[in-house]
């Protein structure tokens, strides 16, 4: 029986995508609990931030809303 040999195809490799980004310097690998809290720290820093724009925003609807309601009556 003769067998004809099917072609190999070759798959390029592929880098492996990395979850941690690669450390840079001289400095030792951080530990996964430091960059658990450096990551923690970032975003309450955020949520900080945003806390303070709605809360910035809410105030200025307000002060719209009072100015409205002084320049137009409420008719009963």
């Amino acid at each position: 029986m003769s067998q004809e040999a099917a072609p190999e195809r070759v798959v390029p490799e592929q880098p492996v995508p990395q979850s941690v980004p690669e450390q840079k310097g001289a400095g030792a690998p951080k530990g996964l609990l430091q960059q658990m809290e450096e990551l923690m720290e970032a975003l309450s820093a955020d949520l900080n931030q945003l806390d303070a724009d709605l809360q910035s925003t809410a105030d200025r609807h307000e002060q719209d809303q009072d100015r409205h309601d002084k320049r137009e009556p409420r008719v009963p």
